[in-house]
Formats: structure tokens, sequence, C-alpha cells
């Protein structure tokens, strides 16, 4: 099959490592990949090509980065002859003509168990949401967002440490079982589609840095699942002696304290009270410095029994469909 991938995200380079490989050819030619324009990134908007479009350059593959989805994009996209269209964070929302110019149509890997967490944000939305696993599901591109009837699902677990970013890793690694599994069935035809419950779907949002705010009143278990979820972006912040200092880990403890008071720290974190148990901080960073475990923080940069750490209101990440 002739296989156009589309997508911006470096989640999707193990799947791009393996189409190209000995089994991937077996089943596949990848003629050409799509991916977003250039953008100025970081303090200084510095111009730099996405991880997407240095690996397609660095394999010699046909690139394509249009800024909008027209008619003549898409008039080039069929003359490639494709028989199937893959997208995966793309960035892009396609139009009909657009889904329907390969041959067997266009697929799109989500990074969750659908229907839940339909959007933007949804690893960091399970993790949130304290769940045990996620998964990338292979589903039918429709005009309405990540509702496509689904094909297979590839399974992780989320352990007690994992940030977003291990979440990630993980999910990037399921993309090759999922579709390597899928590809013959979906060339003779017989790949199943189911449709999804869409009274269960629920929605989430694309991140901000607001969103890495605290509200001590709320439990430990909470607050550490929002920690480790929004990290590495955007981070949750808290402000002590006046610096906004980042954390990357955290974890819940049983104890009774006042909300947002430092209860006093141990060899592997400092302890804050919530509204219900202990919170505690396992990695830290002050402003200009690196991430740290806490115990090597909180040598440079002392936090005294007592002193009572600000809280913000959370913003909502999640919705359910109703």
């Amino acid at each position: 099959m002739r296989l156009v991938f589309m997508g911006s995200d470096p989640i999707a380079l193990p799947l791009l490592e393996w189409l190209i490989g000995d089994e991937g050819r077996k089943q596949i030619e990848l003629v050409s990949i799509y991916t977003q324009p250039d953008r100025a990134v970081g303090r200084g908007q510095r111009v730099v090509p996405n991880a997407i479009k240095t690996w397609t350059i660095a394999h010699g593959i046909d690139l394509h980065q249009p800024a909008k989805l027209t008619a003549d994009v898409q008039e080039a996209l069929a003359g490639m002859n494709p028989d199937i269209s893959l997208v995966m964070a793309y960035g892009h929302i396609l139009r009909d003509a657009f889904i329907e110019t390969p041959r067997f149509g266009t697929l799109n890997l989500h990074a969750s168990i659908l229907p839940k967490y339909r959007g933007a944000s949804p690893i960091q939305s399970a993790i949130l949401s304290g769940d045990s696993k996620t998964g990338i599901s292979l589903m039918r591109i429709v005009r309405e967002l990540d509702a496509g009837p689904v094909a297979d699902v590839e399974e992780v677990s989320i352990e007690k440490w994992d940030t977003a970013l291990e979440i990630e890793t993980k999910l990037a690694g399921a993309c090759v079982p999922l579709v390597a599994r899928n590809l013959s069935a979906l060339a003779e035809g017989t790949l199943k589609f189911v449709e999804q419950s869409h009274a269960d779907a629920t929605f989430c949002r694309k991140l901000t840095k607001s969103d890495g705010a605290l509200d001590f009143t709320d439990s430990a278990e909470v607050l550490a699942a929002r920690i480790n979820g929004l990290h590495p972006w955007p981070g949750c912040r808290i402000n002590i002696a006046e610096q906004s200092v980042r954390i990357a880990l955290a974890e819940s403890g049983t104890g009774e304290g006042e909300p947002g008071v430092v209860i006093g720290q141990d060899e592997a974190a400092l302890i804050v009270g919530t509204g219900n148990g202990f919170l505690r901080l396992l990695q830290l960073q002050r402003p200009g410095g690196r991430m740290l475990p806490a115990a090597e923080f909180l040598r440079g940069f002392p936090v005294a029994t007592g002193t009572k750490l600000p809280a913000s209101d959370m913003p909502v990440l999640i919705k359910s469909s109703n």
C-alpha cells in the first residue's frame, strides 16, 4: 500500500522508523509526509523545524508543509495515488475531500482509549483523572472531533510515578504493534470498525500555562496527579519566597495538615498539607536552575516548616459530553 503520513509531533517517530524498516516495507511504501510549517519557538522566537520535518529530510522522504489545506494541496495529494493516509497529532482539521482521497480512506491514531478524552490533551487528562491505563486508538476520521469508529486499541499502563513524558514515550512505542497488526486487514478490506459510545465521551481542551495552578484545599491525590500529568508542559508551580518554583513529580500520602502549609521534609520530599492527606513534592526547580530531587533542591533553597504556600483555582481540563 502507498501510505501518506500526516503529523507534527515527535510521538510519531517510532512508528515512522518502523514504517521504513524491514517489517514496515513488507506492507507499505511511505510515499510522503505532511507536517506543520516551521514555527518560531522559545524566548528568542527562533524559527526551527519540528522533529517530524527533521526526520523526514534526514531520510530523504517527500515532504509537504502547507499552511492551509487548499484545493490545490488536495489535488497534489490525489496525484500521489495514496492507498491510505495515516494521521497523528497533525494540527490541521481535514476536510472531507482530504479524508476521502486515499483508496482506503484516512485513519487517525489518537492517544486515548476512546471515547474517553477526545480532544487536545488526552495524555495529561488520563493521568489527571487517576486512570490506571490509557492507550492508542486506531480510528477512521470523521468530521466530528475524534468521534470516528474505532478498529483497535493498544493499551499501556499508567504507573504511580509516570508523568506525561513517560506516558507519551509508552504510547509512541504502542503505535508500532497497533499499526503492524492492522495494515494487512486494511489492505484486504477486512478491518472492522466499531462505532464509539458517544454518550460516554469526554473532551479535553488545549493546555495553557494557567493550568499549572494548584489549589491545596483539594486532596493530595488529586494534586499529585495534576503535577505528574502536567509535566513537562505546562508544569505546575508554587510561589516560595516570591520565586516561582516548578514541580515535576509528586505523590500523595496519609496525614492531616493545614492546606498549603509546609509540614516539613524527609529524605525524599517536601511535605505539604492539603484538604485530604499530605502532598509529597519529589522534584523541584527554582528559576534558572535544574530540576532536582527534593533533598538536593532543599539544600540550596531551604523551605521552613510552617511556610504557607499560596493556592490558586485549578482550571477544569475535562468535560463530559452532556
